[in-house]
């Protein structure tokens, strides 16, 4: 049945009482949700739909938010995780104005851009935030009392510590094989709390979750993999990821549904990647480790930006039956989504930047990753979610649900 409509019930039935007509009476959903509350009970009648289609007008009138084309706007920033020029010691006085009109939802930081000024720097976004109207908007749409979002990647060892110089020292591939992985990986989370909160970064995007096939391929090469088995992988990676959010570090594992089998060649940031993994592996071996990590429980997952043909022919982070059906569906996943970078070379061939944020949103990601270390990118981004989102392109009942997520996560940060 699933190949015949574009939303389960539970999220049709959400709209019939959550969103707009227009969006109900898109003839694909309109017809399946008919037929659906037709075959959970044969006593429903065209009379009830009719029914509930006037509840449904009474409850817009009665409990929708309203908002404005600038609060839109403010929200669509939420949404947005932007990057500035590496060879500017401190962010750029646009992206500290941005951040004061609540225009910006965070940022990400390489180790390039990391130097003796950056906890100040970020303790100025932070403050730009607090002052911002965006903490009202969230506030009174969502109850939570949110912040800005701060982010590197502190994977450990000497490649890919966003705070250089910083534990954890040693790298995923060395915490997987040391004797005891568990306290090795619990131990690292603390050393990578530490590191960051000393930056005042609230966002690690690792561990990577990916179980590494051959010796030397992609992920083993770079020491970014844990190990060659599933349990290898989880049994450090948790308490990595628990260790750090014990500290108010909030965290993404990556790069859903792995890139364990990734030859040493094939990196999504330079071109398209198709990783041909039978469909029982990508179940027992691949979303395995991410199906353990989530149920432990984990703030963010971060999907890859390969292309799987077992399920999908586009890349997992574009595509729908990866990041709803499977990942909130066969996983259960409630948490916040981000993507990869936008400027990846797999995902040049979808667009501009605006199109492929556009796709990557539709597909079910809640942050878009503007980080080609320029703030136009951010804005272009943002601005393309606000007209769509105005425009009722994007569901907006989708898009609060999404930014409801967002705010829960920015909530929990320890600054």
């Amino acid at each position: 049945m699933e190949s015949h409509y574009s939303a389960p019930f539970d999220v049709w039935i959400r709209r019939l009482f959550c969103c707009d007509l227009q969006a109900l009476r898109s003839s694909k959903d309109f017809r399946f949700g008919y037929s659906l509350i037709k075959s959970h009970t044969s006593i429903m009648l065209l009379s009830k739909l009719t029914i509930c289609a006037t509840a449904l007008q009474v409850h817009l009138v009665l409990s929708a938010p309203s908002l404005t084309n600038e609060e839109i706007d403010i929200l669509a920033g939420q949404h947005v995780i932007y990057s500035y020029n590496y060879t500017e010691r401190k962010p750029p006085q646009e992206l500290v104005e941005l951040t004061k009109a609540g225009l910006v939802g965070g940022v990400l930081l390489y180790d390039v851009h990391v130097n003796d000024d950056t906890p100040a720097a970020m303790k100025r976004l932070l403050d730009a935030y607090a002052s911002s109207p965006a903490q009202a908007l969230l506030k009174r749409l969502t109850g939570k009392a949110t912040k800005f979002l701060v982010m590197t990647n502190q994977e450990g060892g000497t490649v890919f510590n966003g705070v250089p110089g910083h534990a954890p020292a040693e790298s995923a591939k060395q915490i997987g094989s040391s004797a005891n992985s568990r306290e090795a990986g619990r131990q690292a989370g603390f050393g990578a709390a530490q590191s960051l909160k000393e930056y005042n970064f609230n966002v690690n995007l690792a561990p990577v979750l990916g179980v590494f096939r051959e010796p030397m391929n992609f992920l083993d090469y770079y020491g970014r993999s844990y190990g060659n088995t599933t349990d290898r992988v989880i049994h450090p990676a948790i308490p990595f990821i628990q260790a750090q959010r014990s500290k108010g570090i909030l965290v993404s594992i990556k790069h859903f549904p792995g890139l364990g089998s990734a030859e040493y060649n094939q990196n999504t940031d330079l071109a398209p990647v198709s990783l041909n993994i039978p469909l029982h592996d990508i179940k027992n071996i691949d979303t395995a480790t991410f199906a353990a990590a989530i149920r432990s429980g984990v703030d963010m997952v971060m999907p890859s930006w390969a292309t799987y043909p077992a399920v999908d022919k586009i890349p997992a982070g574009l595509s729908e039956i990866w990041m709803k059906h499977w990942l909130r569906g066969k996983l259960g996943f409630r948490g916040v989504t981000i993507t990869e970078a936008m400027e990846a070379g797999s995902i040049l061939s979808f667009g501009d930047v605006k199109a492929r944020a556009k796709l990557a949103y539709k597909a079910g990601n809640d942050l878009i990753l503007a980080s080609q270390l320029n703030v136009t990118e951010g804005v272009e981004i943002r601005e393309t979610l606000s007209r769509a989102v105005q425009s009722r392109e994007i569901n907006r009942a989708d898009f609060l649900d999404s930014t409801r997520r967002i705010a829960a996560l920015k909530s929990r940060t320890w600054n």
